[in-house]
């Protein structure tokens, strides 16, 4: 059986002791760099609506691996057609303060 397979399965299965293991090891994401990690989680992040205080941690992380606000604003504009519009504009001000901008919504650009 093929290692994605088997990860796979052993998710799918709940496998909660080989899931701990898995994000344990700073190999667990396979190809991925720390930069394409971090802008992942924060699609994930964005997706679900967190709060400003876990975007600014994940921000931060994103920011350390290099990447720019230019890719996060990114990263919002791309998970956009599959969390819809609502959610977007929900999060684009939480997204700006975990930034470190500051800025008024009834303002239009």
């Amino acid at each position: 059986m093929e290692r994605v397979e088997r990860t796979l399965r052993r998710l799918a299965l709940s496998d909660e002791r080989y899931l701990r293991s898995a994000l344990a090891d700073p190999g667990v994401s396979g190809e991925l760099d720390p930069k394409t990690q971090a802008l992942i989680r924060l699609g994930a992040l964005l997706s679900v609506g967190a709060s400003t205080a876990s975007l600014r941690w994940t921000v931060e992380l994103a920011a350390a691996a290099g990447a720019s606000d230019d890719e996060m604003v990114g990263v919002l504009l791309a998970i956009a057609p599959a969390v819809g519009h609502a959610r977007v504009v929900g999060v684009a001000p939480h997204l700006g303060l975990a930034l470190g901008y500051d800025f008024e919504l009834d303002e239009r650009s």
